[in-house]
């Protein structure tokens, strides 16, 4: 599940070297702090943020396929 979400923010930011996950486990959930470069937040969130909830459809659908639930939290 990180491996892709890292995948695709990767992918979209002009600095993927400054993309990082950090995944915070719970007993049902996992929940997935995301921090990029300065001055790609806005290119994750997208407009009106549609990219953002692209990714996070991504993340849903993967993580019900694991039986378990996945959120997405980008952090600035």
């Amino acid at each position: 599940m990180k491996e892709l979400l890292e995948y695709v923010v990767k992918a979209l930011v002009d600095n993927p070297d400054n993309v990082k996950i950090e995944e915070v486990a719970g007993e049902k959930t996992v929940i997935y702090e995301l921090r990029v470069g300065e001055g790609d937040l806005g290119k994750v969130i997208g407009k009106e943020g549609r990219m953002a909830k692209a990714i996070r459809t991504i993340l849903t659908a993967a993580s019900m396929k694991k039986g378990k639930r996945a959120q997405l939290e980008i952090i600035e």
